[in-house]
């Protein structure tokens, strides 16, 4: 699958220190060793409707991360997947009379140029779901073979829905199991999550897991293989039978598939913290005796009117609509930036007129700081590139570079009056913005 065209990074002076990043599963700020190459996965989008601000600040956030590494001199292997064929996507399909196939595809493209306004360097591989079953059911098939999955046997449920025989679910116990490897690791659900089995349970039903579902040996197990139901999509694999794959095992098979070895960072938005990073970690450790990542990062949630913004609520700030409205893509990222990626918040009308009016500032003072001394310019690279290798600190490094553009824009009028000179560096600020925030001036 295509990704989106890679927007220009202009070369800075100097050297990034390596960025430190939270860690969810150690529960702390933690150094991120790699210093000649690094992977980075962020689960992507679900194609059954438009980018909504929530899925914009995980993405953008874990660009600014991206970019960090890149700054500092390390080469990035970024993947992320597409599930064009689940659940929300037929039923939506359903719901509105329309192929799910071009729905899937409608709702990818929108989200490639809403990436692409944004500035997001697009993943090196971008994969969705349906080309991966061909490298992802061998795999399930192996765990069936070393009994760390089973079949359950169909039947029919309380509202008449007839569920056939067939469906695969990782066994979670018998994946506790297995003896730590050489490393001395082994896994424990709750390892991301820090959750309890009672808080696990009490949210697995409402973040897409089947804890009711009969046969299963335990409420946790997750969903491997959806064996074939009539009217949905499905793939012949091999001993499986056709269906299509459970949640969690795709990307964990799309990393693998791309990634030698345990991921650098898997990243996402806090709500994917558990089921799926938890479970996914589980997924990896029985595929491939390895942990799944050496860090997991995850992005707070954002609401409109008090609450959380999701589809299913229905108070989604579109990107794609703020575009068609006008507003300038760069002012949209600001916004963004300039609430910490971890925190939870609210969009604003207010917050996207500052973004606006910072936006202004910025290309003014660019535009003004033609001086000869760009020592405070320089000074404001080095501070920004702390703040943001501190856990991708953004709206304390945007902060920074609106210091400078202030005094950039008091020396101008100064300058103006004959009372003093310009400071300069406006060329090199506007490379810092571009390079270090996606943000062109």
């Amino acid at each position: 699958m295509r990704a989106w065209e890679v927007p220009a990074v202009p070369t800075l002076p100097g050297k990034a220190p390596l960025p430190r990043i939270h860690d969810t599963a150690a529960g702390t700020i933690v150094p991120i060793e790699e210093s000649q190459a690094a992977s980075l996965y962020v689960c992507g989008i679900t194609p059954y409707d438009a980018t909504h601000m929530g899925h914009a600040s995980t993405y953008v956030a874990f660009d600014l991360l991206n970019r960090a590494w890149r700054d500092a001199g390390v080469t990035v292997t970024y993947v992320q997947n597409v599930t064009d064929v689940d659940d929300p996507l037929l039923e939506r399909a359903t719901a509105t009379n329309v192929d799910w196939q071009w729905l899937a595809e409608d709702q990818t493209e929108l989200f490639r140029t809403d990436m692409s306004a944004l500035q997001v360097l697009p993943p090196a591989h971008y994969v969705g779901v349906v080309e991966s079953i061909q490298w992802l059911f061998p795999i399930v098939e192996d765990l069936l073979a070393r009994g760390l999955a089973y079949r359950v046997h169909g039947y029919t449920d309380e509202q008449g829905v007839v569920h056939p025989d067939g469906d695969i679910y990782l066994d979670l116990a018998a994946v506790r199991a297995l003896p730590a490897n050489e490393a001395g690791y082994s896994w424990e659900p709750g390892q991301v999550s820090h959750m309890s089995r009672e808080e696990m349970l009490e949210i697995f039903a409402e973040r897409g897991g089947d804890p009711e579902r009969a046969g299963k040996r335990d409420a946790l197990d997750p969903l491997l293989w959806r064996a074939a139901r009539e009217g949905e999509p499905s793939w012949q694999a091999g001993s499986l039978g056709p269906g299509r794959p459970g949640w969690h095992i795709e990307c964990t098979m799309i990393a693998r598939h791309f990634v030698d070895g345990a991921l650098t960072v898997q990243a996402g938005g806090s709500d994917l913290t558990f089921p799926h990073h938890d479970l996914g970690s589980g997924h990896s450790w029985a595929v491939a005796n390895r942990p799944h990542a050496r860090h997991y990062a995850h992005t707070g949630m954002v609401g409109l009117d008090g609450h959380k913004m999701s589809k299913s609520r229905g108070n989604l700030v579109l990107v794609s609509k703020l575009r068609a409205a006008g507003v300038d893509p760069a002012a949209i990222r600001l916004a963004i930036m300039s609430q910490h990626y971890r925190s939870d918040w609210f969009w604003t009308d207010e917050l996207l007129e500052r973004a606006i009016e910072r936006l202004d500032v910025f290309r003014r003072a660019v535009a003004v700081a033609d001086g000869s001394d760009d020592s405070a310019a320089l000074q404001a690279l080095d501070r920004t590139r702390a703040l943001l290798a501190h856990d991708l600190d953004a709206p304390a490094a945007l902060d920074e570079l609106q210091l400078w553009a202030e005094d950039a824009l008091t020396a101008a009028e100064r300058a103006e009056a004959g009372e003093g000179e310009r400071i300069g560096g406006g060329a090199l600020i506007t490379d810092v913005l571009s390079a270090r925030f996606g943000i062109s001036l």
